[in-house]
């Protein structure tokens, strides 16, 4: 094999080689490319949790301040409840000294 076969060889050699190449990576990029309608669901689903995310937020915010006004409710119902057992305590003990005044004016 003379020098200009060799040259020739590795010529087409290295063309084979590149069209192999070009080949491989057109095939790559035609089984691996996203299409427009994958795109468009990526959207569609993305859009959809943006909207799930802001209905949780408002969800959370909403729970919060029902938590807020109910624990104010109880700590209201539980100051009229001290309130209330006060007054009858007060009222109890009136009409027991009621009682121990009419029982001394009957024995008087």
């Amino acid at each position: 094999m003379n020098r200009t076969e060799f040259i020739v060889a590795t010529a087409i050699i290295l063309f084979v080689a590149f069209c192999l190449g070009w080949f491989a990576s057109w095939l790559i990029n035609r089984f691996t490319r996203v299409s427009k309608a994958e795109v468009g669901e990526l959207d569609r689903m993305a859009q959809a949790l943006h909207e799930a995310e802001e209905t949780r937020d408002q969800a959370i915010t909403y729970l919060q301040q029902r938590e807020a006004e109910i624990t104010n409710q109880l700590s209201q119902t539980e100051a009229e409840l001290r309130a209330a057992m006060d007054g009858l305590r007060d009222a109890r003990q009136e009409a027991e000294e009621l009682r121990s005044y009419i029982e001394r004016q009957n024995a008087g």
